[in-house]
């Protein structure tokens, strides 16, 4: 069940790379929350060896059977979001954003393209708030045994 949203937009890049098989790499290099005036497309920046856009229209969003990966996520020393993307029209166009640890690792077992991009400290509050509201971290070790 979706029990909140925080709508977003992922910052994406494109580089040239000295490589045998491709002159340029893409990928997701940021995330920011979308206040709802950005426009679906906007190009931040371009250079031969470098542009950087923005991508609205993406949401976060969280639920309940994710709740293990939230906390994992939250937890972790970098805590991330994970970004999916795929190309269209010549460009790298995120199509899905998670902030759950085990979708993230799905995302990237999935064999599509995926990065993991650090987590800005309002997204990051958002959802340490969503978590102390309806998540309980389960007991570590047994549970329900009585020792004595």
């Amino acid at each position: 069940m979706k029990m909140a949203s925080m709508p977003i937009a992922v910052i994406m890049q494109r580089r040239t790379v000295q490589h045998r098989w491709a002159d340029e790499a893409w990928g997701a290099v940021g995330v920011v929350p979308d206040r709802g005036d950005l426009p679906r497309l906007q190009v931040l920046s371009e250079s031969p060896d470098r542009d950087y856009y923005l991508v609205s229209g993406l949401e976060l969003e969280l639920y309940t059977d994710e709740h293990e990966g939230y906390y994992e996520n939250c937890m972790s020393p970098e805590s991330k979001v994970f970004v999916l993307w795929r190309m269209e029209e010549g460009k790298a166009v995120p199509v899905r954003a998670s902030v759950s640890y085990v979708e993230g690792t799905r995302m990237f077992d999935s064999g599509e393209q995926a990065d993991g991009v650090a987590m800005p400290a309002d997204i990051y509050a958002w959802l340490a708030a969503y978590l102390r509201e309806h998540y309980q971290p389960r007991p570590r070790g047994r549970r329900g045994h009585q020792h004595g």
